[in-house]
């Protein structure tokens, strides 16, 4: 697959980094919010699959390569300024965090404090091995 011209349009960040928001393409649910590098917008384009850069990892990281929790990409969109990146997503597994929750977002704020909302769909300490 040749790689579009417009993978050279996105604005990425003095790191090299471009912020990616990721929603269920279903529901319209913000499962999470990651980071992409060049290489990782090219090969989630390539394999249709959600891929983005670990910056505590350093490295790409292709979601779910431990849990197997893969997202499968449906449609790919940027913003206005082109510094930003909407992955609309088929969520396989049904968790899109690593804590077991659907979605990254799960903690709300409740008045002065916080609320966790949402039950996870697995249990991390089953599902990722000890480093």
């Amino acid at each position: 697959m040749n790689i579009p011209f417009w993978i050279d349009t996105v604005r990425f960040d003095e790191k090299g980094l471009v912020t990616a928001v990721v929603q269920d393409a279903g529901d319209g649910t913000v499962l999470m919010v990651a980071h992409m590098n060049r290489e990782a917008l090219v090969e989630t384009l390539q394999t249709r699959r959600g891929v983005y850069w670990s910056r505590s990892r350093n490295r790409l990281w292709r979601k779910g390569e431990e849990s197997g929790n893969v997202q499968e990409v449906v449609d790919i969109f940027l913003d206005c300024d082109l510094d930003s990146v909407l992955l609309k997503v088929r969520q396989v597994g049904g968790a899109a965090c690593h804590t077991g929750h659907r979605s990254c977002f799960f903690t709300a704020v409740a008045g002065e404090g916080l609320e966790v909302r949402g039950k996870p769909v697995f249990d991390p300490a089953k599902v990722y091995k000890k480093k």
